[in-house]
């Protein structure tokens, strides 16, 4: 089964940007591009026909861009959380406007996007309004955070490198690492560490480790490896202005204040100026 691009649109300048930007990838990937629009559970009747007729002209922009591209639309019933995380759930990728930086401004905590985020079983991209396609041309690179062993981050590692062969871009994969605390690393871990000579070179090994399936599967995307100490937040957060798409895993969990993403994944969603990837584990 073709999954298509899904994206919401609810006639905002982010959401407009959204479709954009999932045009463009859907043109890329040779997939079909699905624009929906999420209806509040409280909304009357006779705003459905004003929804349906502005996902009508969204389509009819996004496939005057495009020819060729098969674009379809729904208006979705049941909520936005959960109409959005269902969607998500028969797409490929899900593309969702975001409304700037910062932790006030954004996907604040409980909001819809950091509800769906964190529920979605498939890759959720957030677009800032001011993004463009020029970004994409002008040779940036895609960054993804790797983490923890091979499998921890093979998820979020195959998308990125799928979207770097797809645009033709270079491919940025970052390992941060912090000063040992029982915390950080095992006593096993620690082990492991001096017999590779130091912190430095086990992590780079670990990176290693972690690229070499994918660096067999795509031999022609260019790649640089790079480990820092630091947060992996604020490593990530260091190369964001190089990037034209930022890709991050996803770690969530729920606590008594609402669904969360994890620390990193919340850092680069709120931050970083260029679309972002959250991919959920395996």
């Amino acid at each position: 089964m073709t999954r298509p691009i899904t994206v919401g649109a609810d006639g905002s300048a982010e959401s407009l940007a959204a479709v954009h930007w999932a045009a463009r990838e859907a043109v890329r990937r040779s997939l079909p591009l699905r624009i929906v629009h999420a209806r509040e559970k409280t909304d009357a009747e006779d705003r459905a026909a004003d929804a349906q007729e502005a996902l009508v002209r969204t389509a009819d922009e996004a496939g005057g861009r495009h020819p060729g591209l098969t674009v379809t639309t729904d208006l979705l019933d049941g909520g936005p959380v959960e109409a959005l995380t269902a969607a998500a759930a028969e797409s490929d990728t899900l593309v969702l406007g975001s409304r700037g930086h910062g932790a006030i401004v954004g996907f604040l905590l409980g909001s819809v996007g950091q509800q769906v985020i964190a529920a979605a079983t498939r890759p959720v991209v957030l677009v800032r309004a001011q993004d463009r396609a020029e970004s994409e041309a002008a040779g940036r690179e895609i960054v993804v955070g790797q983490q923890g062993g091979p499998e921890d981050s093979a998820a979020a590692l195959e998308f990125a490198f799928e979207a770097a062969a797809a645009r033709g871009a270079a491919l940025r994969v970052v390992r941060a690492w912090a000063l040992p605390t029982v915390f950080t690393y095992s006593p096993g871990s620690l082990a492991l560490a001096d017999e590779a000579g130091g912190l430095e070179p086990y992590e780079k090994k670990a990176l290693e480790l972690a690229l070499q399936p994918w660096l067999e599967r795509y031999p022609d995307v260019k790649v640089t490896q790079q480990v820092e100490m630091g947060s992996a937040g604020e490593v990530l957060l260091s190369v964001a202005a190089r990037a034209q798409l930022m890709v991050v895993g996803r770690r969530a969990h729920r606590s008594a204040v609402g669904s969360r993403i994890g620390s990193v994944a919340h850092a680069v969603v709120h931050h970083a100026p260029s679309p972002v990837a959250v991919v959920p584990p395996a």
